[in-house]
Parts: structure tokens; C-alpha cells; sequence
């Protein structure tokens, strides 16, 4: 290996197994507790909070390490507005044209509709959008590799990160989503991948009665 592009590894720190075993159930307790959540208090959330959150997101493998996503943090109340105002648009076509019934029916249990007041009512949204290329002074444009899989990792850790920051959230995915280049003044290699919505849990949510696999149904060993 080229010892000037590559360094000891300094960060990685290994614990011993009963502590390992201490550290993944704790976690595990703690994710089980997540909930997608679809009614939130209007109260503002800690602008640091979010900062360090999405500090964390960016801690993401890539492809390349090209870190091919982008965080819009949406505050601003007639912004919010306009959002959802567009989304439900979209919704509202995908609730009375677009969607199948077998997906209707797949959503029924969980009383979902074109409505969507969650996207004024939440502290913040966070538009995630995905590069699909790089514009390079030099180079020119710029392919990124594995853009979808990262920003899909990179997501994921940000809903770790706001759950354990003490934040509840919410994946929403109006389709199509190209609103949000223009409402968000994004640039064409930017595409929507994900809509997050985050903030407290208004004091008289409800949430489904669901369970999860068991991790027989989910994992394999061999």
C-alpha cells in the first residue's frame, strides 16, 4: 500500500465480549423503540441536534467515497407549506389513480390517505437527495458509483441518529418527487430520494399495532 494515502487505524476499538454482547442488546432496545410516527407537536426542534445528526449521517460508507447525497433542512413554515401542498397533489393522484389495489389494501391497516399535515405540523424536514454525478472544475462530470445503496445507508443512519437523539421521524415518499429540485432550488444531478420528517410526537399520537420478524425470518446462518 502507497504509505501516503493510507494511515494506521486508530478509531476502530474492541471491546471485550461480554461488553460486546452488553453493547448490541442495548442497542437493540433501543431501535425496537423507534416508531414511524404521523402526528407531531409544532414545537421547533434543536437546530445542533440535527446538525450533529446529519454530522453522523455523513459518516456513511459510499462507493468511492464519493458521499453522493444531500441534506436540505426544511424550517421555514411557508416552505413546509409549499411542500406539502405539492406532495399531496402527487398523493392525492397516487390514492385515486396511480395505486393498485393490492397496494392499496397493503396500506389500509395503517390509515394512511392522501392527507399529509405531518409535512407542516413536524419540527423539520429533511429533503434527501441523491448525486448521481459530480461536477469537476477539471475532471468535468464526475460518475458516482453505488449512489442509491450510500445515500440508503446514509439515511438509515440518520434515522438512527434522530431516534437516539430523542427525536421521532417519519419516511415519506410522494412519487414523483422532482417538486422538491424546484421548491428547494436543487441542481439537475440532484435526485429526491426521500422526504424525512422529524420532530416530537404530538402529545395524542397513536401509532399501528405491528410486530416484526422474528430473526429466524430474517437472517440465515451457515
Amino acid at each position: 500500500m502507497d504509505d501516503e494515502k493510507f494511515r494506521p487505524l486508530e478509531e476502530y476499538r474492541e471491546y471485550p465480549v461480554e461488553e460486546m454482547e452488553a453493547r448490541a442488546s442495548a442497542f437493540y432496545e433501543e431501535m425496537r423503540r423507534r416508531r414511524t410516527v404521523r402526528q407531531y407537536a409544532r414545537r421547533p426542534v434543536p437546530r445542533a441536534v440535527i446538525e450533529d445528526c446529519l454530522l453522523a449521517a455523513g459518516t456513511a460508507p459510499s462507493g468511492a467515497n464519493q458521499q453522493p447525497w444531500h441534506f436540505v433542512v426544511v424550517e421555514d413554515a411557508a416552505v413546509k407549506k409549499r411542500i406539502r401542498e405539492a406532495a399531496e397533489v402527487e398523493e392525492e393522484a397516487f390514492y385515486g389513480e396511480r395505486a393498485p389495489q393490492e397496494w392499496l389494501d397493503a396500506l389500509e391497516p395503517f390509515g394512511t390517505n392522501e392527507h399529509k399535515p405531518f409535512l407542516e405540523d413536524a419540527g423539520c424536514l429533511i429533503a434527501i437527495f441523491v448525486q448521481s454525478y459530480a461536477e469537476d472544475p477539471e475532471k468535468g462530470r464526475v460518475k458516482h458509483y453505488y449512489a442509491t445503496e450510500s445515500v440508503g445507508i446514509a439515511t438509515g443512519m440518520l434515522i438512527s441518529a434522530l431516534h437516539h437523539a430523542g427525536l421521532a421521524t417519519l419516511t415519506h415518499t410522494p412519487s414523483p418527487m422532482r417538486f422538491l429540485n424546484e421548491i428547494l432550488g436543487r441542481p439537475a444531478n440532484e435526485r429526491p430520494f426521500l422526504l424525512l420528517v422529524a420532530g416530537y410526537p404530538a402529545p395524542d399520537a397513536r401509532v399501528p399495532v405491528i410486530t416484526k420478524k422474528a430473526l429466524e425470518e430474517i437472517a440465515t446462518f451457515v
